[in-house]
């Protein structure tokens, strides 16, 4: 499971219901915004994985040729998105707008690198299928949270405690390694993380309400935008990650 359970703090800026702005044109800017760097975040990481899984010497980069198993170079890669998600959260307010637009590139490049194992595990079919269905579980819960007049925040609390309750869980299951507990948080991810979806969507709605409210600065605004994208990119990777793990078929 990717790194969903970093806190994004975005507690700085005023979070407003955007129906009370008059003029709502700065809050769609950075919601489209969002969205466009959320997309190329996934694309960069579709082509780093593909290229990675169709290419045997940058695959075996990474691998130890004797054992089979993760090399050093290999394990960096597995956990440098945990280390750019935790630098780009906490380092938030120090780092400059286009040195944590750098690191998200990163992020989602390294990402995807990770990724490519799983394009070899899974068949092709899966992929694609597991893709399209996280895909349209994520386009309605974005529609649901950005039109929806209902206050979600406590339903993004329950869903934070029911994310909170996964990684302990797998952390457990990591351990001991039962194929029914597994099976069971996949399906508790997927409620969580379709659930979050909308909750994130909402809050970056009023984040970006705020945002023309306060009259934020243009490369602070950028800087929410890019965490922002974060934040609905972990949420469609680990929402498409629990799918796999559900109904992903694996090669022989």
């Amino acid at each position: 499971m990717e790194d969903r359970n970093t806190p994004i703090n975005f507690s700085d800026y005023t979070v407003v219901d955007s129906n009370t702005i008059g003029t709502k044109s700065i809050a769609k800017n950075f919601m489209a915004n969002v969205f466009l760097w959320m997309f190329a975040a996934l694309a960069i990481s579709a082509a780093c994985a593909y290229w990675f899984a169709t290419t045997p010497s940058l695959l075996l980069s990474l691998i130890d040729a004797a054992t089979g198993k993760l090399n050093m170079l290999g394990w960096i890669v597995m956990i440098a998105p945990l280390g750019f998600v935790l630098t780009m959260s906490f380092a938030f307010n120090r780092l400059s707008a286009a040195l944590l637009t750098a690191f998200f590139i990163a992020y989602a490049a390294v990402t995807g690198i990770s990724l490519s194992f799983i394009l070899l595990a899974y068949t092709s079919g899966s992929v694609i299928g597991c893709f399209a269905a996280a895909s349209a579980m994520f386009g309605i819960m974005a529609v649901l949270g950005y039109t929806t007049d209902k206050d979600l925040t406590s339903f993004g609390r329950l869903m934070i405690m029911g994310l909170i309750g996964i990684v302990i869980a797998s952390l457990i299951n990591w351990f001991i390694g039962s194929e029914r507990m597994d099976y069971i948080i996949s399906i508790i991810g997927v409620a969580v993380f379709t659930g979050l979806t909308a909750y994130d969507v909402q809050k970056l709605k009023r984040i970006g309400a705020g945002i023309e409210f306060d009259g934020v600065a243009a490369t602070q605004t950028r800087k929410l935008a890019v965490m922002g994208a974060l934040n609905l990119y972990l949420d469609f990777i680990n929402l498409f990650l629990m799918l796999l793990r559900l109904f992903g078929g694996k090669r022989n």
